[in-house]
């Protein structure tokens, strides 16, 4: 008898365990970086490899890091989007291209069109991993102090960008006057 009270108790446990889990927004995965110091690096340019682009580049500004790839069907849906945002220079966006081919990055660029001041090329994924990158595309609010204020998974768009980005930003342009 004990033992299928335990079994039910059990059952019952995991049932609240699932619940909780499939109440969650999967776009809005944890961040161990965040109001922390966003992580440095330096990489080769996708446009250039014998130049680097890295954290330094955008010290003391407010910026967006964007991680993306060629592969990724999320990066292809939110381009057109970067592209118009880049475009209203409300912030600039760095870019990080991840684990992806250098000629299918270039001409991803080329065709495209490129919205990012300057794109690191992470080949191998370890810059990525010191991100807590799971998957592209990743975008991640920098302070002008170098912290992460905010990062988003999947594709960005302007719902995501004045709901969640704006009024950070907002915030924290009114902290620093």
């Amino acid at each position: 008898m004990a033992r299928y009270i335990a079994l039910i108790v059990a059952f019952v446990i995991m049932i609240g365990i699932f619940a909780v889990g499939l109440d969650r927004d999967p776009t809005k995965l944890p961040s161990p970086l965040i109001d922390k110091p966003a992580p440095e690096y330096e990489l080769p340019r996708v446009k250039d490899p014998l130049s680097t682009v890295g954290s330094a580049d955008y010290a003391g500004q407010m910026v967006l890091v964007n991680i993306w790839a060629t592969w990724c069907v999320g990066c292809r849906a939110e381009h057109d989007y970067l592209l118009q945002l880049a475009a209203r220079s409300e912030i600039p966006i760095y870019g990080i291209n991840w684990r992806d081919e250098r000629d299918a990055a270039l001409s991803w660029l080329q065709q495209l069109g490129d919205p990012y001041v300057a794109s690191a090329y992470d080949e191998d994924g370890r810059v990525g991993i010191d991100w807590g990158v799971y998957g592209a595309p990743e975008t991640f609010l920098i302070s002008a102090g170098g912290s992460v204020m905010y990062k988003h998974v999947g594709p960005m768009n302007e719902a995501t960008w004045q709901g969640e980005f704006m009024p950070r930003i907002a915030a924290q342009s009114g902290a620093t006057r």
